[in-house]
């Protein structure tokens, strides 16, 4: 055996420990050999406990790495996280949800989550933490914070329960944004299915991916016959390639088009709409969505062109009337003075016409104008306008005649069709005309000048009876003769004892009651007697008169109201206002302060004006029509319904009335087309807070017919014929 060593030193200790540890001692002393073998496995050990260390070390520096991330995740999450106990109050959260409850992260520990919620959202949450606890874990529910702002935040909760049971975790994601989106796509989706307007939405293929009810029912489609189609199967044919063409050009260009398109229904019924399309461009600026909204307008297009032609065309014979003639008449100037050709113009009125109506009525009267437009028309080119300017008056416009010979063979067959026998029931009626004939650019190069001289010719041609016959200068003599009545309206105006005024009620439908009157000037010339206002009007509107004739009226007018109103009535007067009163003269600074001199109100004046006057779009007018208005002057509109341009002045000119003229009240009760025309009108005005004065009511049948269609007022000789307020008995 070797000899003992001592065991002495802290390794000594050690192999002791291992030895007895491993058996391999059994006294106190150890061999050589125990001594190297336990040296050796104290050294492994050592390395052991020293890789040990290091391993602990390295566990050590990752769960702090890890304790840091999670603190890091846990504080700057985006999503507000909360540790509650079970009634709620905040045990710990994260800077998110702080940030949620727009509070200090340090002053929300220990508050109550539900005290930042409103009522509905605290009670849900309650509910949802007693099932956490109860064991049904997770809760999921929508919760609304309460706040000062309109607009509420909403946040999405999610809750778990925690190992230890005595707490939960809650995570809350703010989803207002989500809401608010989802609240406008609701009302997106509300406005799309109840939208009064059809709407179909196509993809960049142009194939229709939706469509609203409205579409639905406006083109008769149902929805799954549509979806994946073209939008072309709605086409009707009515247009060429060209229409889409530019359709297309425009889309591709600006994104956008819109107008009038006529296309067909499932039933194969064509309707006419209008058709506004918008492109919904991606990111990348590529075609996602194209978007049509369109609207039915058939009825307002059937009723515009039953209004436009009631306005631009006899109802009778179903030619162009006389607003339709001086219209297509100075187109026709325009393109003569373009081209340095010529026209002529034919100007015809039936010989004793008003014979027929009186012997035969009027229903014959209107066979033989019917039968006499039709003989007409067949005697003229298409290229030719024949007119029927009023009662037995007609006129023809031939563009580019070849010679004046060719003119006088056009004038010749016309007379030679009319005088064909025309057979009436159990009678034979025979015609004869007379025709005036000017020429353009040689008789006159305006629209004005022209008729005057056609009309002088024609009454030459009615001197020597159904004949026609060319203007010449010689007719200047019938001038010279205007002239001096020119000169005596001017010494009436300045002796003032010729000119009277007189007064023709308007009365109240409703009622019967007269609270308003059209003043009419009347000469009683001293040799000629009484001379229509028709002849001197326009003779004082030619020479420059027509100031000092209007402004005599006015005066004569408000000084009868005065009168009037000093008995205790609040009577009111129309008075007729010339165009050219309008185009110069300052009558809307006078005649305002020549009421604020009688002390009158402005509205105890009510200026009458033709539609002619609107027509011609002026701004000056529009100016000086506004200041009267301004004045307290009330506005009534004469002769309605001859001119179709006017229905869209009427806002602009702040009508208080419009007049129908008479022309409709004729053959009232007898005429479906007059029937539809002054319906219409009634029920324009009053939408647009007007009121309806019917002209030229004669009978009893037309009264009661205006009445029952919600006119307002009306003035005939039904009620009384005009006459000078000395002789007034209402």
């Amino acid at each position: 055996m070797n000899d003992p060593l001592p065991v002495a030193s802290t390794e000594a200790l050690e192999l002791r420990r291992l030895a007895e540890a491993s058996g391999a001692m059994t006294d106190s002393t150890v061999t050589e050999s125990d001594t190297c073998r336990l040296l050796h496995e104290l050294q492994v050990h050592q390395i052991e406990l020293s890789l040990q260390n290091d391993e602990l070390r390295l566990a050590r520096t990752k769960l702090q790495d890890a304790l840091e991330l999670y603190t890091e995740l846990y504080d700057f999450a985006p999503i507000g996280y909360f540790t509650l106990d079970r009634t709620g109050r905040i045990v710990q959260l994260n800077l998110a949800g702080a940030e949620l409850l727009g509070q200090p992260r340090g002053t929300l520990v220990d508050q109550r989550l539900g005290s930042y919620l409103t009522p509905a959202a605290r009670r849900l949450l309650a509910d949802c933490l007693m099932r956490i606890h109860a064991g049904q874990s997770p809760c999921h529910c929508e919760l609304a914070l309460a706040g000062p702002d309109l607009n509420p935040r909403y946040v999405y909760l999610e809750a778990r329960l925690n190992a230890s049971g005595q707490t939960c975790r809650a995570a809350l994601l703010d989803i207002t944004a989500r809401k608010q989106a989802e609240a406008e796509l609701e009302i997106a989706a509300s406005v799309f299915e109840t939208l009064n307007e059809g709407v179909l939405i196509t993809d960049a293929e142009n194939r229709i991916v939706s469509v609203n009810p409205a579409f639905i029912r406006l083109t008769g489609y149902p929805a799954a016959d549509v979806l994946g189609q073209n939008p072309r199967l709605l086409q009707s044919g009515r247009h060429d390639a060209a229409f889409y063409r530019d359709l297309w050009a425009a889309l591709l260009t600006t994104g956008q088009w819109a107008g009038e398109i006529s296309n067909r229904r499932k039933t194969g019924e064509l309707f006419h709409e209008w058709l506004s399309i918008h492109t919904v461009h991606g990111p990348d600026g590529q075609v996602q969505r194209r978007i049509g909204v369109f609207t039915d307008i058939s009825e307002q297009k059937r009723m515009a062109d039953k209004i436009w032609k009631q306005a631009n065309y006899d109802t009778l014979t179903g030619l162009p009337n006389r607003q339709l003639f001086q219209d297509r008449l100075e187109l026709d100037i325009i393109k003569a003075q373009r081209s340095g050709g010529k026209l002529a113009v034919l100007l015809l009125d039936i010989d004793q016409f008003k014979a027929i109506n009186d012997t035969l009525g009027h229903a014959a009267g209107d066979q033989v104008l019917v039968e006499a437009a039709r003989r007409l028309l067949a005697c003229v080119r298409t290229t030719d306008t024949v007119a029927r300017l009023g009662g037995d008056e007609f006129a023809v416009i031939l563009p580019d005649p070849t010679s004046t010979e060719r003119v006088g063979l056009v004038a010749q067959a016309l007379l030679d069709g009319l005088a064909q026998p025309f057979a009436m029931p159990g009678e034979t009626v025979h015609l004869t005309a007379s025709i005036g004939i000017t020429l353009y650019p040689v008789d006159g190069g305006v629209t004005a000048e022209i008729m005057k001289h056609a009309d002088l010719a024609m009454y030459e041609a009615k001197r020597q009876g159904n004949h026609f016959h060319y203007f010449n200068r010689a007719l200047q003599t019938d001038a010279q003769a205007r002239l001096r009545l020119i000169k005596e309206l001017r010494a009436a105006l300045s002796a003032g004892d010729q000119l009277r005024v007189y007064f023709q009620p308007i009365v109240e439908l409703r009622t019967g009651g007269i609270a308003k009157a059209e003043a009419l000037v009347r000469w009683q010339h001293p040799t000629r007697g009484l001379v229509s206002p028709a002849e001197f009007i326009p003779l004082a509107e030619q020479c420059g008169l027509i100031h000092s004739l209007g402004d005599w009226v006015f005066q004569q007018s408000a000084r009868w109201v005065l009168q009037r109103r000093q008995n205790g009535a609040p009577f009111r007067v129309s008075v007729n206002k010339s165009p050219l009163q309008f185009l110069s003269g300052h009558t809307e600074q006078t005649w305002p302060a020549g009421l604020q001199a009688m002390g009158l109100p402005g509205e105890a004046i009510i200026i009458e004006v033709t539609e002619g006057l609107l027509l011609s779009d002026r701004p000056e007018v529009l100016d000086k029509l506004r200041q009267l208005h301004a004045a307290g002057m009330r506005l009534a509109i004469d002769d309605f319904g001859t001119g179709y341009s006017a229905l869209s002045y009427l806002n602009r000119f702040a009508a208080d009335y419009i007049k129908i003229d008479a022309s409709f009240i004729r053959d009232l009760e007898t005429n479906p087309a007059n029937q539809a025309l002054c319906e219409a009108i009634i029920v324009m005005a009053h939408k647009l807070g007007i009121q309806v004065i019917a002209e030229g009511v004669e009978t009893p049948a037309q009264r009661d017919w205006l009445l029952a269609a919600g006119c307002d007022f009306a003035q005939g000789y039904l009620f009384a014929r005009p006459a000078p307020a000395e002789a007034l008995t209402w």
